[in-house]
């Protein structure tokens, strides 16, 4: 069977209008178009939708009970395709981010607002989560894209460049080694190093810088959130070197933060999607404006 939307149309407006010819005058057609379009459609279906006489046009009782039905067809239709306008237009849709959270808390809120304020009926969620759920997210396509670190093995994403951060050391108030400037990663070295847990793509960075600098710190004392590394090197429990990103919230903590002169760690940080995966017109546009909102002055 194949019934055009034509045809329902058609069906619809003589079934209102009760004649063929004001039917034609509605849909601007031709009464032998109509009545060709009609015809076809009833042989489709295997019998007559309309008792026609010379002077009127009625329903037949099955005609009568597939009206409604017809109604609700070309109403799904054209809701359906209204939809479809809509979603391309940026008037409703609905985009899922990751981001590791330095990047969620301190970046992410200005793109957002950027975004709301022009297409305010987008619905957003977003995953403030470590760099490698943030990877796992968009790999299995529980987010539509990620921002976090370039990891070290990118396998089955794209990733797009937006900044490189430059990972900053992080003291205790009192620490004789904030009177400098600038520290060298080596010397972060003599003190107890504050550092995120083993099997981190951030400790296996730092325990390359410090294979690097040659020389082992006296203790290391681990911890699952940068923003308690930064709470216990306010307290005084040692030193650590941490991501520019997380500068605000470190600072907040009571911990002084001084540029890395020698030996950092240097990290690009950007956008990742699923390779060969087909943008929604929101992420698009939330892409464009990311870009546009974290390039530097």
């Amino acid at each position: 069977m194949n019934i055009s939307v034509k045809q329902l149309r058609g069906f619809v407006a003589i079934a209102e209008a009760g004649s063929f010819a004001e039917a034609c005058e509605h849909l601007h057609l031709s009464q032998p178009a109509l009545s060709a379009a009609i015809r076809k459609m009833e042989e489709s279906l295997g019998g007559q939708l309309f008792a026609r006489s010379t002077r009127s046009v009625a329903l037949t009782p099955e005609g009568a009970e597939f009206l409604p039905v017809a109604r609700r067809l070309l109403m799904d239709w054209n809701e359906g395709f209204e939809d479809l306008r809509g979603l391309f237009a940026l008037q409703r849709g609905k985009l899922s981010i990751a981001a590791m959270p330095s990047f969620a808390s301190n970046c992410l809120p200005q793109t957002l607002v950027a975004l709301v304020q022009r297409f305010p009926n987008i619905n957003i969620n977003v995953q403030d989560i470590v760099m490698e759920e943030v990877i796992s997210a968009v790999q299995s396509g529980r987010v539509e894209l990620g921002i976090t670190f370039e990891p070290d093995n990118r396998d089955g994403l794209d990733f797009q460049p937006l900044f490189t951060d430059r990972f900053i050391a992080i003291l205790p108030p009192q620490h004789h080694l904030t009177a400098q400037s600038e520290v060298a990663f080596a010397d972060l070295l003599n003190h107890t190093l504050v550092s995120l847990n083993r099997g981190s793509s951030t400790r296996r960075w730092t325990e390359s810088a410090i294979a690097e600098a040659d020389r082992q710190p006296p203790h290391i004392f681990e911890a699952f959130q940068l923003t308690t590394v930064g709470a216990m090197v306010a307290a005084g429990v040692g030193v650590a070197a941490v991501p520019a990103l997380c500068q605000g919230q470190i600072e907040a903590l009571g911990a002084i933060c001084k540029p890395i002169s020698h030996g950092g760690i240097e990290r690009r940080v950007g956008i990742f999607t699923r390779r060969r995966q087909a943008l929604s017109s929101p992420a698009q546009k939330f892409i464009e404006l990311l870009i546009e909102t974290t390039s530097p002055a």
